[in-house]
C-alpha cells in the first residue's frame, strides 16, 4: 500500500556554484506533482496535497505503459510552447473544472510531466536511497509516453549551466547532492535552487534608525496599477559614504502617517512622502509580497 499523500521535498535558495558531488537540473515553471500508480490506476497530488487527477486525462492511461506497480514519481507538470514551459497556458489548464472543457484543453494544450525522482517502486520506499541510486532506478522505470519525459541534468558545472538556463529565459536551476535522501516536506541544504535576481524600480516610503541615530534600513514600495505595494526593508547596499546625506533628505520629507499602500509595515519606522526613487534587486518575492534578500542598487541621494 502506498501512502495516501506525500509532502514533496523542498529546496533552499542559493547562489550558483560548481561542485563534483552535485547534479544540476532545470527548475521548471509548472505545477509540482507527485504521481502515484497503484493497482493499475493513476493519482496526481500537487504540492498542497490536493488530488488533481481529474485535470489531466492525458496521464490516465500511463499505468498501461509500465510493467510494474506501486510507484510514486516526483516531478513537474508543464505546458510547453516552442519547447519552453508557458505558465500562462498551464494556468488555463489549472482553473477548469468542467469535464468537457478539461478534455478539450487536454487536446489543445496537452501537458507534459517532467520526472526528476522516484520515491516508491513495487510498494517499497526508496526515500532513504541516495539520489544517484534513485536516478538510475527512475531511468529504468520511466513510462514510454509522449506526455512524460525525464528531467535531464548536468554534473559539476552549476555556474555555467545556470548562465545558459537564464539566457534561454527559463526559471532557474536546482542543485541536488548526489548522496541526498528524499526528505518529505523538508527544506534542507541537500537541495538548493538558483534563481536569477529580479530588479524593480521602487520608491522609499520610510526608514529605520539604529540606536545611535544612523540610518539602518529603508522601507521601499513598488508602484503598481493598483497603487503602492510595500516590498520590505532594504539594508544591503546602503553605504556610509552617502547615508548621512540621504538621511538628511529623508528627514526633510517626513510625514506623520505612512503613504497609503498594501502590506504590513514594521514598528518604530519613520515615514516619508514617496518621492525618492530607487532600484532594488532581489532573489524572489515572498508569499507576503516582500522582496527576499533585497539589495539597493541605485538611489537618488540628493534633490
Amino acid at each position: 500500500m502506498l501512502p495516501t499523500t506525500i509532502k514533496p521535498m523542498l529546496a533552499k535558495l542559493s547562489t550558483p556554484f560548481d561542485s563534483p558531488r552535485h547534479i544540476y537540473e532545470i527548475k521548471w515553471d509548472g505545477t509540482r506533482c507527485l504521481f502515484f500508480i497503484e493497482k493499475g490506476k493513476v493519482r496526481l497530488q500537487n504540492r498542497r496535497l490536493r488530488d488533481i487527477t481529474y485535470r489531466y486525462p492525458e496521464f490516465w492511461n500511463l499505468p498501461q505503459e509500465l510493467s510494474k506497480d506501486g510507484i510514486v514519481f516526483d516531478g513537474e507538470i508543464v505546458v510547453l510552447k516552442e519547447g519552453k514551459p508557458d505558465f500562462r497556458l498551464l494556468q488555463e489548464r489549472e482553473h477548469v473544472v468542467s469535464p468537457l472543457k478539461i478534455k478539450a484543453l487536454s487536446e489543445r494544450l496537452p501537458a507534459t510531466y517532467l520526472v526528476f525522482d522516484i520515491l516508491y517502486l513495487e510498494g517499497q520506499p526508496l526515500l532513504e536511497r541516495p539520489l544517484k541510486e534513485r536516478k538510475e532506478i527512475l531511468r529504468q522505470n520511466l513510462p514510454q509516453s509522449s506526455f512524460v519525459a525525464e528531467s535531464l541534468y548536468v554534473h559539476e558545472k552549476g555556474i555555467a549551466f545556470f548562465e545558459e538556463v537564464v539566457s534561454r529565459g527559463l526559471e532557474g536551476v536546482m542543485a541536488k547532492d548526489l548522496e541526498s535522501p528524499y526528505l518529505p516536506g523538508k527544506r534542507t541544504d541537500f537541495w538548493l535552487k538558483f534563481k536569477p535576481r529580479g530588479r524593480r524600480e521602487c520608491v522609499v516610503v520610510g526608514y529605520l534608525l539604529r540606536e545611535d541615530g544612523t540610518l539602518k534600513s529603508l522601507l521601499v514600495a513598488e508602484k503598481t496599477e493598483k497603487g503602492l505595494v510595500y516590498r520590505g526593508r532594504v539594508a544591503s547596499g546602503l553605504t556610509n559614504q552617502w547615508s548621512d546625506q540621504l538621511l538628511s533628505r529623508l528627514k526633510g520629507i517626513r510625514v506623520e502617517t505612512p503613504p497609503k499602500m498594501r502590506g504590513s509595515l514594521p514598528k518604530g519606522a519613520y515615514f516619508v512622502r514617496p518621492e525618492i526613487r530607487c532600484v532594488v534587486s532581489f532573489q524572489e518575492i515572498t508569499n507576503h509580497g516582500q522582496f527576499r534578500a533585497p539589495v539597493l542598487e541605485e538611489i537618488e541621494v540628493s534633490d
